[in-house]
C-alpha cells in the first residue's frame, strides 16, 4: 500500500519539486497540493493522507496554525518545512503535534526517507538539529514557566518503559534501544507504545520532549 501524502507550500518550484521526487518513488503517492494552511487542512480532511508535508509560513494560515488543526482533527503525520534550522515556529509546532521537521534544501534521498519513516509511526529524531531543537523548547518553556509537568508524571511506566524513554530522548531508534536492553524490537515497539498511551503523547516526539521536561534527560546529555 502507497504511502499517501499532500505537499503544502505557497512556493510553486518548491511545492512541485517535492511532488515530483515523491511521485517518483513507487510507493509514495501525492494525492493532493496545497499553497496555504487552509488549503492544507482541506486537502487532509478530504484525501486523509498519511503524511502531510507542511510549510511553516504560508498566506491566508500559516503552517503552525495548520499543524494544530490537522493534528487535532486525524491521524495525519505532520512534517513542517521550513528554510530556518532556528525557526521559532518549530518549537510551537512540535507541541502542535508535528512529528518533525526539513529544511527546505534537503536532500532528495533525505526527503523520501523522512516520509517513509514517519509514515511508518516514527518521527525525525535523528538529526542534531532536532535534538538541539527539544533541548531549546524546553529551556525557553522552563525560562517563561509555562510547563507544568512534574516527575510524578513518570510514576505510570515501569522501569523499563523509563529506561526506554530515557533512550528515546537520546534519539535511539527502536533497533539500537534493543540492542542496548538486549530484548527483540517487538519488545521495543510494546515499551513504546505503552509510554505513549500511559503518558497521553501523540508520538517520540512528544515523548522526547515529556523526557527533557520532567528531568529524565538534561540538555547535553550522553
Amino acid at each position: 500500500m502507497s504511502v499517501r501524502v499532500v505537499v503544502a507550500d505557497d512556493q510553486e518550484l518548491v511545492r512541485s519539486g517535492f511532488s515530483m521526487i515523491l511521485e517518483a518513488q513507487p510507493d509514495i503517492e501525492v494525492v493532493a497540493e496545497a499553497g496555504d494552511g487552509a488549503e492544507a487542512v482541506a486537502a487532509v480532511e478530504r484525501y486523509a493522507p498519511d503524511v502531510l508535508l507542511l510549510d511553516i509560513r504560508m498566506p491566508v494560515m500559516d503552517g503552525l496554525d495548520a499543524a494544530r488543526r490537522v493534528c487535532a482533527r486525524s491521524a495525519c503525520k505532520v512534517v513542517m518545512l521550513t528554510t530556518f534550522d532556528l525557526d521559532e515556529y518549530v518549537y510551537e509546532a512540535l507541541y502542535a503535534g508535528a512529528s518533525g521537521f526539513l529544511l527546505k534544501d534537503v536532500r532528495r534521498d533525505d526527503l523520501v526517507h523522512a516520509v517513509r519513516v514517519v509514515a511508518a509511526g516514527d518521527s525525525l529524531l535523528a538529526p542534531a538539529v532536532t535534538r538541539r531543537l527539544v533541548a531549546d523548547i524546553v529551556r525557553r518553556r522552563r525560562e517563561e514557566a509555562a510547563a507544568d509537568v512534574t516527575p510524578q508524571r513518570l510514576e505510570v511506566l515501569t522501569a523499563r518503559e523509563v529506561e526506554t524513554l530515557r533512550l528515546l530522548a537520546r534519539g535511539l531508534s527502536n533497533s539500537e534501544i534493543a540492542t542496548t536492553l538486549f530484548v527483540s524490537e517487538h519488545t521495543v515497539k510494546t515499551h513504546v507504545s505503552n509510554v505513549l498511551g500511559k503518558l497521553g503523547l501523540r508520538d517520540r516526539v512528544q515523548a522526547v520532549i515529556c523526557a527533557y521536561e520532567t528531568g529524565l534527560v538534561a540538555p547535553g546529555s550522553p
